[in-house]
């Protein structure tokens, strides 16, 4: 049986989100075919061996025991208490900064384990929301309009607002799940949300608003990537913020798959697939759509590296819609992952000539 770690928790605002997902992939993987293990990020950075998992009171969670410290030793794994933690693959159920943005997998590299999910490249391009609507414009792909904001003197602030009027959306560049996002409805509302998006980034991007549909869809893949019935996100006022996706109140609900014609599914799938491959990712994302109501069209929102495996989360959702049932995704992101390793192993480093002469 493979020995699979999931690492989960981190030092960003998603940390109970991630205590939820990870609750959610350790009670789907097939205790048949895995040993499985986890480790716990606390909110300050430190990693916690979790001899035997703990849940909150509802089951929906997660806990972290603060008992076993775990070291992380480049090119050896990771050990606690002066033995090393069993680790065929590792399962990053992480959101946000220091979790998805390619800094906690830069380090699994450096630990020569596989793992789930992209690389570096793929992971700090996907969370940085500016980049990767660059890219996606680079590529010809339908995106919202944006302007990036670097303090809050930035003169593209009035220009925004001048050419996107009101109401408009102001995001952290680099924060996941909708934290720090304000919405905005005149000039005094625009530097009020500005300085308070600051807190979390140090760049900020304002947007219009788009009156129409929220559309998710799933993918997964390496250099090959497979689409999935697309979901709806159904909000009785405002917009999809932190609460709405996690808390569990009555604002928004799912609907799977959504209600879309022939033509507009497939041109969400193949967006959704060309957005995926464009920035550099790897294993599994959901690319978040909207499509407006008074044109039709379809345009880019963001893309989640590690989206949300939550009990109410999409990405499962829109899987099972497509036939591939939660266990069944959680096999597939394993051996994807495996491909990932495979591939990198067998590239040499260093040319033999120059091999040679280092000791």
């Amino acid at each position: 049986m493979e020995n699979i770690i999931i690492l989960y928790g981190g030092t960003s605002g998603e940390h109970e989100v991630s205590l939820r997902s990870a609750a959610s992939v350790y009670n789907h993987l097939d205790k048949n075919k895995y040993v499985v293990t986890c480790i716990g990020i606390d909110i300050d950075g430190k990693w916690y061996h979790q001899k035997n998992s703990e849940f909150s009171a509802d089951g929906e969670s997660l806990l972290i025991k603060k008992d076993s410290p775990v070291s992380v030793i480049p090119s050896q794994g990771l050990y606690t208490q002066g033995s090393r933690i069993p680790a065929d693959f590792i399962f990053p159920v992480l959101h946000g900064v220091a979790g998805e943005d390619g800094t906690v997998q830069g380090l699994l590299e450096m630990i020569h384990i596989p793992y789930a999910g992209s690389g570096v490249l793929g992971s700090a391009v996907g969370m940085d929301k500016i980049v990767t609507k660059m890219l996606w414009q680079h590529q010809g792909l339908p995106t919202v309009p944006f302007t990036e904001i670097r303090s809050i003197s930035d003169s593209s602030i009035k220009k925004a607002a001048d050419e996107y009027g009101f109401p408009v959306f102001i995001k952290p560049a680099r924060a996941g799940s909708s934290v720090g996002v304000k919405r905005a409805v005149n000039r005094g509302e625009l530097m009020h949300c500005v300085e308070y998006a600051f807190q979390f980034d140090t760049k900020l991007m304002i947007e219009p608003a788009i009156t129409g549909r929220e559309i998710e869809c799933s993918v997964m893949g390496n250099s090959e990537v497979e689409s999935f019935p697309p979901g709806e996100i159904v909000l009785e006022k405002g917009f999809y913020d932190y609460e709405s996706k996690y808390l569990a109140g009555d604002n928004a609900h799912t609907v799977v798959p959504a209600l879309l014609s022939t033509e507009v599914r497939k041109s969400v799938e193949d967006y959704a697939k060309r957005a995926f491959l464009t920035i550099g990712a790897q294993g599994f994302a959901r690319v978040d759509f909207f499509i407006e109501e008074a044109t039709g069209r379809i345009l880019l929102n963001e893309l989640n590296t590690i989206p949300g495996f939550t009990s109410i989360s999409m990405f499962a959702k829109m899987c099972e819609a497509g036939g591939l049932q939660y266990k069944d995704v959680l096999d597939r992101l394993i051996l994807l992952g495996k491909e990932v390793y495979r591939e990198k192993s067998r590239l040499k480093r260093i040319p033999e000539e120059i091999a040679s002469k280092i000791e």
